[in-house]
């Protein structure tokens, strides 16, 4: 489990296709705290540490992650945002996230508001009913809130230390990111279509 709370900025350092995709990952985290075997949500997708060097882990994806996510655009060189997984005592500042991504949005516009920018996303139809109103989402692993919804598109609105500490500040349109909508909201609806 996750929170949304972006904790370090990873760089792609290589990419190897052999059966599954193996990602090398530069850090700044301090590996020696990392098990084999630990998840790390790597722009919202919860992957698994195969392998650890003095600056960087290895994940090993399978085809399916890459065909669920934003993963098949990644390339060296690419920064990502990287949170660890909850450990008992940790505080909850943002949602409860599981990593388990549910679809793509893509980004249809973008303005600046002040020194904020607001950014307006299309969903997946299936998606956009459990996305509502001042609910959260997970968009490329970061906890955010929503601030308006209609049909398919909704938008967001990104504080100046948000893009900062986060790949957000280098977003443009057209980017496809990665959605997890609210646990709440899944379950929510799954009991009002059981009546």
């Amino acid at each position: 489990m996750f929170t949304g709370i972006v904790t370090d900025l990873g760089e792609i350092r290589a990419l190897h296709q052999a059966g599954d995709l193996k990602a090398r990952i530069g850090t700044g985290y301090d590996t020696s705290g990392i098990a084999i075997g630990a998840s790390i949500a790597c722009d919202g997708v919860c992957l698994t540490a195969t392998a650890l060097g003095e600056d960087w882990f290895e994940v090993d994806i399978s085809a399916e992650t890459v065909s669920k996510t934003n993963l098949s655009d990644w390339a060296p060189g690419r920064r990502i945002n990287l949170e660890r997984s909850l450990r008992v005592g940790d505080e909850l500042g943002g949602h409860i996230v599981s990593g388990h991504v549910d679809g793509l949005a893509e980004v249809i516009a973008m303005a600046d508001e002040g020194d904020s920018t607001r950014i307006t996303f299309r969903a997946p139809e299936a998606l956009a009913r459990y996305i509502a109103p001042k609910g959260s989402v997970a968009l490329n692993g970061t906890s955010l809130t929503v601030n308006e919804v209609e049909g398919v598109t909704f938008g967001v609105n990104l504080i100046p230390h948000t893009k900062t500490v986060t790949t957000w500040g280098q977003t443009k349109v057209g980017d496809r990111v990665n959605l997890e909508i609210d646990t709440l909201a899944r379950y929510v609806a799954r009991l009002q279509d059981w009546r």
